[in-house]
């Protein structure tokens, strides 16, 4: 991978509707060029796949978000392979990393309710091998997903002020 790449990776990954012209305009390539190297990072798993960010809250959906964080026991020859695998596999599951610090995984979770995120957490999480401890924390508000800032200000108009 080469600039040309990481430049078209950083713009697909900026806004990935923008037209192929567009893009090779910016990355300063012929549309040939650009969509060849779009379609190499794609057959080389650079690029997973394609999608928006959806501001949930505005579109109306109810879902409740949480950050639970696990301390693992890593299992001999597959650490927290084998662990992270199973937690992958729950549809409630957005997200999973492996992390440095006080916790090992952390999962971003979705839900209809906070005691649907807690139950699932309880009875599916909490119970399974190799999970020591869990700690949940509930998003109250998300200000900026994957570069797109959510939080806009609100203008106030400000009355003229006399004596």
């Amino acid at each position: 991978m080469d600039e040309k790449d990481r430049i078209l990776l950083q713009l697909l990954e900026e806004n990935c509707r923008t037209p192929l012209s567009e893009l090779a305009v910016l990355a300063e390539m012929s549309e040939e060029d650009a969509r060849d190297r779009i379609g190499r990072l794609e057959a080389a798993g650079a690029i997973r796949r394609y999608g928006a960010v959806v501001d949930w809250e505005r579109a109306g959906d109810g879902n409740v978000a949480a950050v639970i964080e696990l301390k693992v026991s890593p299992e001999r020859d597959f650490g927290y392979d084998r662990i992270a695998e199973r937690i992958a596999r729950f549809p409630q599951v957005r997200s999973l990393r492996l992390m440095t610090g006080a916790y090992d995984l952390q999962l971003l979770v979705a839900g209809p309710s906070m005691h649907e995120i807690a139950r699932f957490v309880a009875e599916q999480i909490a119970p399974m091998d190799r999970i020591r401890e869990t700690a949940t924390h509930i998003i109250m508000k998300t200000y900026k997903e994957n570069g797109t800032v959510f939080a806009e200000r609100e203008e106030v108009e400000r009355l003229p002020y006399s004596f």
